[in-house]
């Protein structure tokens, strides 16, 4: 179990609250749109990570890998970072944040689990309640931005609208339709604009185009010697 000290941000205020994480899941392959994922598993193919049995799939991930910190270590430097909504099921509701499902790329090769067990996963200590954004969820958008070479460039960019909706995730992982409390699902990302590739930083954004409001986060990314 992880604990999270968070700011829920609601449209009749802000409160701090902790949040009990006791599953994490990460969700992958949930593209909406055939095509665009069809181009997200091609570009992991092309860095040698086999092709999904089915989509799309659920990863169990270690709750500790969770983290709001802004640094994440990580063994040499073929890692990257992929923006992502956050559901968080708590027993007074569930929430919505972003974060990163920072990955492994090397071990990618390897499992897709192992990978995703070897990385943090940094998430906003902000979230929103998801009754408040249920109506015109597909209108969201996740955007990243990564430092590479010294440089900041747009990474990734989409509408929720290209991936499985938060519904369709959890019904697709439960046979209740609903996240056990204490559960927390990362839901899937957008291709990479111009491939996969690592950075010394990441920023990860959810943004609200009708109640015009977002939630970030922000990390530095610290590779430590891969000494065999």
């Amino acid at each position: 179990m992880t604990e999270l000290t968070v700011h829920i941000e609601s449209r009749d205020g802000s409160r701090p609250e902790t949040l009990s994480v006791t599953s994490l899941v990460i969700a992958g392959w949930t593209g909406r749109n055939k095509q665009a994922m069809e181009h997200h598993i091609a570009e992991l193919e092309a860095l040698g990570v086999k092709r999904p049995p089915r989509t799309p799939m659920f990863y169990r991930v270690s709750a500790s890998r969770l983290s709001t910190a802004g640094e994440i270590e990580c063994m040499g430097d073929a890692s990257s970072g992929e923006v992502e909504f956050v559901l968080f099921s708590t027993a007074g509701g569930l929430y919505v944040g972003v974060g990163s499902d920072h990955t492994d790329r090397e071990a990618e090769t390897i499992g897709v689990t192992l990978s995703k067990q070897l990385c943090d996963k940094p998430v906003a200590a902000t979230v929103w309640p998801y009754e408040e954004v249920r109506d015109h969820w597909d209108q969201l958008i996740v955007r990243s931005h990564a430092v590479i070479d010294g440089e900041r460039v747009l990474y990734q960019e989409g509408p929720l609208a290209g991936m499985l909706s938060a519904e369709t995730l959890m019904a697709g992982y439960s046979e209740s339709g609903r996240l056990e409390p204490g559960t927390a699902m990362f839901g899937g990302t957008h291709p990479a604009i111009g491939g996969i590739r690592s950075a010394s930083r990441f920023e990860c954004e959810l943004w609200d185009p009708v109640l015009e409001r977002g939630i970030s986060c922000a990390y530095d990314v610290r590779s430590l010697p891969d000494q065999g």
